[in-house]
């Protein structure tokens, strides 16, 4: 139950893991490889399914997805994959567990050429989150050019389940994008 009065983003309220992520997590700028690769996972897997389904799996993900590490993700063997395709804690789905095998590999390759995950995905901002003013009533945007060449680099690099769209909510959780509403007190916060 909510008692603090802030106005927020409408999307948050169904339930207190939603308001807690919302006021926390949910564009938050992020510079941390680690959580890039995080969000990367979750969203892939939430294809065609709500966020609140992915919020409520998290902890199974970290545990199935060895908190995150890329590097012992993209080592992932067959016989795990079909371990991780009986465990209720994730969403049991081959091309989604194996797309996150093929993912982590790419991620770093990424971070090879790059220097880190980090300083390549900010390059499709310029370096700094790109305010939004969205009023309430309005809708969220689904895509921008931003997500499109993003996606569109990342499957040129051999990444999966990863369309724009799925880019775009990457990009608005991880603080590329700041889409809180204008009205709710986390879009001033986190307005550079």
């Amino acid at each position: 139950m909510i008692t603090d009065q802030k106005s927020r983003c409408p999307w948050c309220l169904g339930f207190p893991e939603y308001i807690t992520y919302h006021d926390t997590e949910w564009g938050v700028p992020v510079y941390d490889d680690q959580i890039h690769f995080e969000f990367l996972v979750l969203e892939s897997a939430q294809a065609g399914l709500s966020w609140a389904t992915i919020l409520k799996k998290r902890a199974g993900y970290r545990k199935a997805f060895a908190d995150f590490d890329y590097r012992i993700v993209a080592e992932f063997p067959e016989s795990y994959v079909q371990e991780l395709l009986q465990d209720p804690g994730i969403i049991r789905n081959a091309l989604k567990i194996r797309a996150a095998i093929t993912n982590a590999q790419r991620f770093m390759d990424i971070q090879q050429e790059f220097g880190s995950f980090s300083n390549y995905i900010w390059g499709f901002v310029g370096g700094k989150p790109i305010q939004n003013s969205l009023k309430r009533g309005e809708f969220y945007p689904a895509t921008s050019p931003e997500s499109d060449a993003l996606a569109k680099d990342l499957k040129k690099r051999g990444f999966k389940f990863l369309g724009s769209t799925i880019i775009y909510a990457h990009m608005q959780a991880t603080g590329l994008i700041n889409d809180h509403l204008t009205d709710c007190y986390r879009h001033s916060e986190l307005k550079n």
